[in-house]
């Protein structure tokens, strides 16, 4: 139902060398590089996320309410996606852990643009 979701950037270089090596353990990679934009993901049939500079060439922002949300795989992966997303310069928006015991496990980050990502997992 999702083709992919946009992000905007205020830097594309930094941007795709964020969320490449981010990504790299889920086997995603850059699909498809337009110089404004470039979407991310494992198949170009498959729900990818996409980075751009915004069209109107106006200042990107984050929007209020607005998160990506990932499944790694487990909660061993929730984690150690969080730690890579911090090491590659991300800021904490919530510790991995347990949110609904037995049922959500997740983790929150801000991008190096602000934007919000999630990493879950049911059970």
């Amino acid at each position: 139902m999702i083709g992919y979701v946009t992000l905007g950037v205020s830097d594309m270089t930094r941007a795709k060398a964020f969320y490449t090596d981010l990504l790299a353990d889920l086997n995603a990679r850059v699909l498809l590089d337009m110089g404004r934009i470039c979407f991310i993901g494992q198949k170009m049939s498959e729900p990818m996320l996409a980075v751009c500079i915004p069209y109107d060439e106006q200042p990107q922002h984050p929007g209020n309410g607005t998160m990506v949300a990932i499944p790694p795989g487990s909660k061993a992966a929730v984690d150690a996606i969080y730690h890579k997303a911090i090491e590659l310069g991300a800021q904490c928006d919530g510790e991995p852990g347990q949110r609904i015991p037995d049922q959500f496990y997740g983790a929150y980050v801000r991008d190096p643009d602000g934007n919000k990502l999630a990493f879950y997992h049911f059970g």
